[in-house]
């Protein structure tokens, strides 16, 4: 026998429509950042600030990414994909990656040329405060992304956050880099502040890639969540012997969650569907976004290991 259900409910879905509200909203936010960012280059010539607003051009490209693919996830399961679209977001943030590795050569190369070829920075503090306020807004914005992705656990947000932090980070070394650079004279400073930089989104790109590629892998939650599941189990199956076989796999904002539970081999079904709904129950009470499959066994196939039933 095995019974599931998934938690459905206003809440979450509120929640979702509010997330690619979000989604959306980066794109706009990307472009304004985006467009300050260039002007302050523009005007200053600076290395460092052209990665800077290098980096800006992929938070826009991830920003689109992002919000195609929140609405494919979005969509419901159906007959070719019965487990739902949920992976798009897991696509979305390896895509990602790639563009902020990319970014990272670009700038690389950037830097070699004035390296190479030393020039003066010119309207230095306009470009500055051109780029600070460009920072202000990516880090307000990425507050407001990184809440919204814990909310709906979602791995395309989440990405996207981490990469808006990571470009908070580098335009605040840029800004300090090129203030040091005008007021010391030092032009080649310039160029290894602009290595340094490309050195760091390339370090964030791949941890963008690696976590998104863990997902596809279909990697467990975290070590909390799988302990608590054990423990809701453990202390709601009342009238059960034992849960083994636990497994749980993240799909976008759904946790798969599947186990076996042995029951004593007299018990009828009416009574062992019943300890089922109780443990589905608790689980909901604490955890959105599950979608359970519980197959029950007679005592006969108890292993002794896994759940014990308290």
């Amino acid at each position: 026998m095995a019974t599931s259900f998934l938690a459905a409910d206003a809440q979450p879905r509120r929640r979702a429509n509010w997330a690619q509200r979000v989604a959306l909203g980066s794109i706009g936010v990307g472009g304004v950042v985006l467009g300050l960012k260039a002007a302050a280059w523009w005007l200053t010539g600076s290395a460092a600030l052209y990665s800077d607003a290098l980096e800006s051009i992929v938070n826009v490209a991830a920003s689109v990414i992002t919000y195609l693919a929140f609405r494919f996830a979005a969509r419901p399961a159906d007959k070719s994909h019965p487990y739902g679209h949920g992976k798009a977001e897991f696509f979305a943030a390896v895509i990602e990656g790639v563009l902020i590795i990319l970014a990272a050569f670009a700038i690389f190369q950037r830097a070699w040329g004035q390296w190479r070829s030393p020039s003066p920075i010119e309207a230095a503090w306009t470009g500055i405060g051109l780029n600070l306020l460009a920072t202000a807004l990516n880090g307000v914005w990425a507050v407001l992304l990184g809440r919204t992705a814990r909310q709906n656990r979602s791995v395309a947000l989440a990405a996207d956050a981490r990469h808006l932090w990571s470009d908070v980070a580098t335009s605040s070394g840029v800004v300090v880099g090129v203030v040091v650079v005008v007021m010391s004279g030092v032009v080649w400073l310039d160029a290894v502040l602009a290595i340094l930089v490309a050195l760091y989104v390339l370090w964030s790109g791949i941890e963008v890639m690696r976590e998104s590629l863990g997902g596809l892998m279909d990697a467990a939650p975290a070590e909390p969540v799988v302990r608590r599941i054990r423990e809701i189990v453990a202390e709601h199956a009342d009238g059960a012997l034992e849960a083994h076989d636990l497994r749980t796999r993240h799909v976008g904002a759904l946790t798969y969650l599947e186990f076996h539970l042995v029951v004593p081999g007299e018990m009828t079904v009416h009574d062992a569907h019943a300890i089922c709904d109780r443990v589905e129950a608790a689980l909901k009470s604490e955890l959105d976004g599950l979608i359970i499959t519980i197959h029950v066994e007679p005592e006969g196939k108890a292993k002794h290991s896994g759940v014990l039933v308290l």
